[in-house]
């Protein structure tokens, strides 16, 4: 079971479908799209619509050389889109910061997730969840989106090793396993045969009782698997990636295209789930 909140996700009945809500001008596949309060909020509901499970909001883009904003830039930024939410969803919202003091403002207007793309367990983060009992996402991710780290025992080993350290430092923190997700980090420090090796042996690194997440909506290794250069062009590549992620044991899958993700979870949920 993963908990965040009022919200309750039981693993292994069926996979969950994050929407991606960029509330920025320059991420990589819709920057600029939804970045007023109305568009947000719109963009929300119809994903909601579409059977989305969560929402999750960024207001700081993750892409390669994206500018990094302060924390106070990105709580200027999130404050309005957080309060053209209000009352708009009956779903989770999750937020997107590696910031804690963002992660409170979102936490205090109702949000029920943090996704700390980081690359790091981050304590301040862990009592965050523990105060408002939130979920904690924490992603593997050790040098950024579009760097490629070396791995002399494997990527698999190396996720799994980070991994087992993040339950660590939860257990010493005493924050529940049930409020912990973990994150493979596809598109942030791997190579492109790294995330294929992921994909395919995906299991290794699945912990029982313990959500784990697959984000590789639109990214780069898609359009190189499939020959596609426009991100937004790469939904039937997405798919195809969070089903082999769903076969190897995923429990969330994150998708600019929640219509096309929830349609392929769920078959890709009656052949491995049922």
């Amino acid at each position: 079971m993963l908990r965040a909140r009022d919200y309750q996700f039981p693993l292994g009945k069926r996979t969950y479908v994050m929407g991606v809500l960029n509330y920025t001008a320059d991420s990589f596949s819709d920057g600029g799209l939804y970045n007023t309060p109305e568009a947000a909020a719109a963009c929300a509901q119809a994903m909601q619509a579409a059977g989305a499970d969560i929402i999750d909001l960024g207001a700081q883009s993750t892409r390669p050389d994206a500018e990094l904003l302060t924390c106070a830039q990105e709580l200027e930024r999130l404050e309005p889109a957080l309060a053209a939410l209000q009352g708009k969803l009956s779903v989770a919202l999750s937020v997107d910061t590696f910031y804690p003091a963002c992660a409170r403002i979102a936490l205090e207007n109702g949000a029920a997730i943090i996704n700390d793309i980081s690359g790091e367990f981050n304590g301040e983060m862990a009592a965050l969840a523990k105060e408002f009992g939130a979920a904690y996402i924490v992603t593997h991710n050790p040098c950024g989106a579009g760097m490629e780290a070396a791995y002399p025992d494997g990527i698999v080993s190396a996720v799994r090793t980070f991994f087992l350290d993040a339950l660590s430092l939860a257990a010493d923190c005493r924050l529940p396993r049930t409020q912990l997700c973990l994150d493979i980090g596809l598109g942030f420090g791997k190579s492109y045969e790294d995330q294929l090796t992921l994909l395919r042996e995906l299991e290794w690194v699945k912990f029982s009782g313990v959500a784990l997440v697959a984000a590789a909506s639109r990214k780069r290794f898609i359009g190189r698997a499939s020959g596609e250069k426009a991100p937004q062009q790469r939904d039937p590549g997405t798919v195809a990636a969070h089903t082999a992620a769903i076969a190897g044991g995923a429990d969330l899958i994150r998708a600019h295209n929640v219509a096309a993700a929830v349609q392929g979870a769920r078959v890709a949920d009656a052949i491995y789930r049922s």
